[in-house]
């Protein structure tokens, strides 16, 4: 947001006007303008919205999981996925057009507990719904991220296993028709939840969402460099959140 700019008053000779006072309220100013203007305001355009008192308590799960599908595929790694554990706080703005915009702060856990401390911490987001489009504009930043430097090495560690298979995986129903998921495969889903991060992001609205149910074929393809490479069919549910 830039403040409004005034044209200075000329300066008397031999009495400068100080420069760091007028600064300094300026920025004063522009703080007061942008106290209180919803996430992703840009100031005095953003009049016509207004504090949604009324947000069903479902619509902050939908905006949270979707930061976390946003945060997922941005990070672009099987062993940093997380999900959605509790929302602890929100803030929302809807305007005459029914879009939103959502703050939250929220907990996630490991999507795979199994590997260690479930827990993550939190995240803190900022989510804009276009009413009915798709593809909300999420900003999401979360702490305790697991090292760098540990998260490259469980990456790592995958990727050679699925180098060093002597047969390329060409499986049908992940999971299989009793929900079971064989832990050899588990890397395969958890690839494929990575990919499908984008696509539920992306297709997202107010009034839908999504979960990835089943990898119906999972085709791996030879390469002749050190890339691994995998083709999904992946068939995703769709929810509808709308009263």
């Amino acid at each position: 947001m830039q403040p409004l700019r005034q044209p200075l008053p000329a300066s008397r000779r031999g009495n400068p006007l100080p420069a760091a006072p007028l600064l300094a309220l300026l920025l004063l100013l522009a703080l007061q303008e942008a106290a209180g203007a919803p996430a992703g305001s840009g100031g005095p355009e953003d009049s016509g919205w207004h504090q949604d008192t009324e947000l069903p308590r479902r619509l902050l799960s939908q905006a949270a999981r979707v930061a976390l599908h946003f945060f997922n595929f941005r990070a672009g790694s099987p062993s940093a996925l997380r999900m959605l554990a509790e929302v602890q706080e929100s803030r929302a703005w809807i305007n005459q057009k029914k879009e939103r915009k959502v703050d939250l702060v929220f907990t996630t856990e490991l999507y795979n507990p199994e590997e260690g401390n479930k827990r993550l911490g939190k995240c803190s987001a900022r989510v804009f719904f276009r009413n009915e489009k798709p593809r909300p504009a999420v900003n999401v930043t979360c702490a305790q991220l697991i090292e760098k430097k540990k998260r490259h090495e469980k990456d790592y560690q995958l990727y050679k296993r699925m180098k060093q298979l002597q047969n390329p995986v060409d499986v049908v129903s992940i999971p299989d028709n009793h929900g079971h998921i064989d832990p050899s495969l588990k890397p395969i889903w958890d690839l494929a939840f990575l990919g499908s991060s984008y696509v539920m992001w992306e297709k997202t609205t107010q009034f839908l969402h999504y979960y990835m149910a089943q990898l119906s074929r999972v085709k791996q393809w030879k390469t002749n460099d050190d890339a691994i490479d995998f083709g999904y069919t992946v068939l995703l549910h769709e929810f509808s959140t709308q009263n």
